[in-house]
C-alpha cells in the first residue's frame, strides 16, 4: 500500500470504530481487515499503529485541535493531528497523502490545511493540559482516578498509555515453565520469565503465536500475568469443587484446572453462550478435563440456589469498568460513561451476594476486578462484609506464600496490581472465608485502608 492508502485506511478504520458504538476496537479492526485480505502484515501494523495512537491519546489530540478552534474533530482531523504530533510525519508528506487520488483521502479542507500548518513541531504533551487531558481519560472520571492513585496519578496514567505486554502461562497439565521456554525458543519465539507469576512468560518483541506448535499443542495460553496471579490466589487444590462464576472465555478457569491437576471439579459459569463456546476450544487444547461449562440466565439463576453452600472455592471475576486493561483496550476510555459505573457497582454487589451462596462453611470467596476504582473494589468488599456477617476477610499475606510463592506484591489486606508498579494489567482481588455456622460473630472486622495508598 502507498502511504496515502495507509492514511485513508486509518481514517476508515477509526471512523468504523466511532460508528460502532461500544463494540470493542479489536473486534471492529478484525472485521475491517477480514474484508480486506489484500492488506499485508506491515500495512496492517502501520494502519493499526496510527489508529491506536489516536485512541490512546485522543484527549490530548482533541485539546490541541480545540486550541486551533476545532471543537468537534472528526476521524480525518484526528489522524492528521496524530501524524503531525505523534508519528512525526513532515508537513509536505502529510499534505501529499491527501491528494484525492485512488485509495487516497480526499483533498484537505481549508480548516484541515490550517490545522496542519500550525501543528508540526508540537509535542503531544503541554504544561497547560489538565490532569484528565494529560492522562487521556474522560473528564468525569478524573476525580475518581485521583482518589485511586493519589500522588502517583501521573505515573499510573502514563503507564496505562503504554502498549500492553503479551504474557503467556505455561500449562502445568502439559509442561513446566522451563520446558515451555525451550520449546518456544526452538520455534523462534523469545520469552522471559515473569517476575511475579511462577508460571508466566513474557514475549520479547512481536511474533504471531497462533501458528506455533507450543500454542496449538496447548503448552502455553495467552494470559496477562496479573490474571494468572488472581487465579493462583484462588488456592484451588486437587479434589476441590470450584466455581468460576463469571468465566467469560475461560482464562482463569483454565489456570485453576491446571493447578488442580485435572482432579476435582471446576464449573465455569457465564451468561454468554458465545463466550462459553469459545472456552470449550481452549479447554480441549489445554487438556483440561475437569471443567464443566454452565450457561446461566443471570446472577439469580435457580442453579445457584440448588447448589448453595457446596463449593470449596468461588471466584467472582466481576463485570467492571476495565480501567486496568486500558493498555490493551484503549477504546474503553471513550466508551465508558458515568452511568455505566453506577450500573456496574450495583451489578457487582448483586453478583457477589448471589455467588456467595455457593460457598460452603470454611470455603473461600475471591472477588476480583480489572478496575482500579475504590467503589468497584475496596468499598464493594467492605459493603459485602457488612451485610454478610458469616464471611471474614483473609489478608493476602496469609495466603500468598502457599498460593503463589514469595512475598505479596502489594500491602495487605488486598491484592492491588497496577501497570506502573508491576508491569501487569490493573487488577484488584480480595479473599473472604465463610465461617462455620457456630463461629459467626456479631459483626465483621473491617480494614480501613487508605484507598490512594492501596492503589498507588
Amino acid at each position: 500500500m502507498t502511504p496515502a492508502a495507509r492514511v485513508q485506511a486509518s481514517i476508515e478504520l477509526l471512523q468504523a470504530m466511532q460508528d460502532s458504538g461500544k463494540a470493542p476496537a479489536d473486534r471492529v479492526a478484525s472485521a475491517y481487515f477480514r474484508n480486506r485480505r489484500y492488506v499485508g502484515a506491515k500495512d496492517r501494523a502501520a494502519i493499526q499503529g496510527v489508529v491506536y495512537d489516536v485512541l490512546r491519546r485522543r484527549a490530548q489530540l482533541d485539546w490541541w485541535l480545540a486550541r486551533l478552534g476545532i471543537v468537534v474533530p472528526d476521524a480525518r482531523l484526528r489522524v492528521i493531528a496524530c501524524l503531525a504530533t505523534i508519528t512525526g510525519w513532515p508537513v509536505d508528506e502529510i499534505a501529499a497523502a491527501f491528494d484525492g487520488g485512488r485509495h487516497a483521502p480526499a483533498p484537505m479542507t481549508p480548516a484541515e490545511q490550517a490545522a496542519l500548518r500550525r501543528l508540526p513541531g508540537r509535542t503531544i504533551d503541554h504544561p497547560d493540559q489538565p490532569p484528565a487531558v494529560r492522562g487521556n481519560a474522560p473528564s468525569w472520571l478524573a476525580p475518581k482516578l485521583a482518589e485511586a492513585f493519589g500522588g502517583r496519578l501521573d505515573r499510573e496514567m502514563a503507564a496505562l498509555l503504554e502498549p500492553a505486554t503479551v504474557d503467556l502461562r505455561a500449562n502445568a497439565l502439559k509442561t513446566n515453565r522451563e520446558e515451555a521456554v525451550a520449546r518456544l525458543r526452538s520455534e523462534g519465539v523469545t520469552v522471559e520469565p515473569t517476575k511475579l507469576s511462577p508460571l508466566g512468560l513474557r514475549l520479547v518483541g512481536r511474533r504471531p503465536l497462533g501458528e506455533t506448535g507450543s500454542f496449538k499443542d496447548g503448552l502455553v495460553e495467552v494470559q496477562d500475568e496479573g490474571s494468572q496471579l488472581v487465579a493462583l490466589l484462588v488456592g484451588a487444590r486437587p479434589g476441590m469443587r470450584v466455581v468460576d462464576f463469571c468465566a467469560g472465555a475461560g482464562g482463569k478457569a483454565l489456570a485453576i484446572a491446571a493447578g488442580m491437576a485435572n482432579k476435582g471439579h471446576v464449573i465455569a459459569c457465564d451468561v454468554s453462550k458465545v463466550r462459553l463456546e469459545a472456552s470449550a476450544r481452549r479447554l480441549r487444547r489445554a487438556g483440561a478435563h475437569n471443567v464443566e461449562r454452565r450457561l446461566i440466565a443471570d446472577e439469580r439463576d435457580p442453579w445457584i440456589k440448588r447448589h448453595k453452600r457446596s463449593f470449596d472455592r468461588v471466584l467472582v471475576d466481576a463485570p467492571c469498568t476495565g480501567i486496568g486493561t486500558w493498555r490493551r483496550n484503549p477504546d474503553g476510555r471513550w466508551s465508558l460513561e458515568a452511568r455505566d459505573l453506577e450500573e456496574l457497582v450495583a451489578k457487582q454487589a448483586r453478583v457477589l451476594a448471589s455467588a456467595a451462596r455457593l460457598v460452603k462453611p470454611g470455603g473461600r470467596l475471591v472477588y476480583a476486578t480489572c478496575s482500579l476504582l475504590p467503589e468497584e473494589n475496596e468499598r464493594q468488599v467492605e459493603a459485602f462484609l457488612a451485610a454478610h456477617r458469616d464471611f471474614r476477610l483473609v489478608p493476602i499475606d496469609r495466603l500468598w506464600a502457599d498460593a503463589v510463592g514469595g512475598p505479596p506484591p502489594s500491602p495487605p489486606p488486598y491484592l492491588v496490581l497496577t501497570p506502573a508498579r508491576h508491569g501487569t494489567d490493573g487488577f484488584f482481588a480480595a479473599v473472604m472465608e465463610r465461617q462455620p455456622d457456630s463461629a459467626a460473630k456479631p459483626g465483621p472486622t473491617l480494614p480501613q485502608p487508605s484507598h490512594a495508598n492501596q492503589s498507588a
